[in-house]
């Protein structure tokens, strides 16, 4: 489990903006996944890293373990969670989504 959790911590750090989902972002294979990728599309993030955690069994429990949150979907911003596709919606509909990524870097 600690090669899994050094994975996730250099992906996380070393990307502004990282969502572990499942599928991709071309082909999101659930909605909650779907739809937080149409929220950071929305929100206008250029360089979307993304994990599918359908590809390793190890990096989807592994995830869970790193942040401590029990759902996929995780949003990753500057290395700090975020949260799944429930919070994310509350933040672009504050504008507190922006607001973090901007200070990311991750939009204009």
């Amino acid at each position: 489990m600690s090669n899994v959790q050094d994975f996730i911590r250099e992906t996380v750090t070393e990307h502004p903006v990282v969502l572990f989902m499942k599928g991709t972002a071309q082909a999101p294979q659930c909605g909650f996944s779907a739809h937080a990728v149409q929220i950071l599309k929305a929100a206008g993030v250029g360089k979307l890293v993304t994990v599918n955690v359908l590809d390793d069994q190890e990096v989807r429990e592994g995830i869970k373990v790193y942040s401590d949150w029990p759902t996929i979907p995780q949003l990753y911003v500057s290395g700090e969670f975020i949260g799944g596709s429930d919070i994310l919606s509350e933040m672009y509909e504050s504008d507190e989504l922006l607001e973090v990524l901007k200070e990311a870097g991750a939009v204009e």
